[in-house]
């Protein structure tokens, strides 16, 4: 499992505006490369973004499936990306004085990806979550508000 977590210099609401929006998806989360279609329902539980990973040409279609969402507070998700394999992220947010904490929790939990030994699982997803959080905090804290 790795755990990151980043001070973004605005509000949950504003953070909340851009992980609410799947077409955003490829902006922020490392490793998406396109968004192909998101479920009008998106982010309620159960509902899709169909998302392509990797680099052209050799993209992978899969989808990413909202498994648990408390809006403002937290989002449960099951990326795909077969044949890599599956990861449960969990994005919680919350306060930190006028600005926001948010935490990713990811871990692999199907595929090929578990049986990566966790001390070099847990380094690249590490490596790979803080420019995701990197990304979310350029564009939560320079979006204009909608």
């Amino acid at each position: 499992m790795s755990v990151n977590s980043r001070i973004l210099r605005t509000t949950p609401e504003r953070v909340w505006d851009v992980l609410a929006d799947g077409w955003l998806y490829p902006l922020w989360v490392v490793g998406a490369s396109r968004v192909r279609d998101v479920d009008d329902s998106f982010p309620a539980k159960g509902s899709q973004i169909y998302h392509s990973v990797g680099v052209w040409p050799a993209l992978i279609d899969d989808s990413t499936e909202v498994l648990d969402v408390d809006p403002y507070q937290h989002i449960r998700l099951r990326a795909r990306g077969w044949p890599i394999g599956e990861a449960e992220v969990v994005i919680e947010l919350g306060p930190s004085g006028a600005f926001t904490e948010v935490v990713i929790r990811e871990d692999a939990v199907a595929g090929p990806g578990t049986l990566i030994p966790e001390p070099l699982k847990g380094l690249s997803l590490k490596w790979r979550n803080t420019e995701t959080l990197r990304r979310l905090a350029y564009i939560a804290e320079n979006r204009s508000a909608s």
